[in-house]
């Protein structure tokens, strides 16, 4: 039973990278935890934000997913999404009360260290509104 559990929770992190919204969708309705983590302590919503599936991030919000829960490593989902450049990821992760300041690298550090300048005004603009 417990390699069949361990397997579920790789299909749930392969789901999250790969898109597949539909189907994660289905376990979630079925009662495969929203905070689930991996041996990284990479939760859905950061895996989906760094691979910038967007509407996974925004059905994991919606599901009450932690926007501020970091990795085993101090990374978050807006860190992941802003490297993503995923506008609409970063957009719901503010809406849902992400900490751009929280995590290492924080969101804001992320965007500098990389040079992403579109990214960089996307979370100035919806830090001054």
């Amino acid at each position: 039973m417990e390699d069949a559990a361990v397997e579920l929770a790789h299909r749930m992190f392969d789901l999250a990278r790969e898109g597949a919204a539909a189907q994660l969708r289905d376990y979630l309705d079925a009662g495969v935890p929203v905070e689930i983590t991996d041996p990284k302590g990479d939760t859905l919503l950061i895996l989906a934000a760094y691979y910038g599936n967007e509407a996974i991030v925004g059905d994991l919000l919606a599901r009450g997913a932690d926007p501020n829960r970091t990795n085993d490593r101090g990374q978050t989902a807006i860190a992941a999404a802003l490297f993503a450049r995923s506008a609409a990821s970063v957009t719901a992760l503010l809406d849902a009360g992400a900490d751009p300041e929280l995590g290492s690298p924080s969101a804001r550090a992320t965007v500098e260290h990389f040079d992403l300048p579109d990214m960089r005004e996307l979370l100035d603009r919806r830090l001054d509104t």
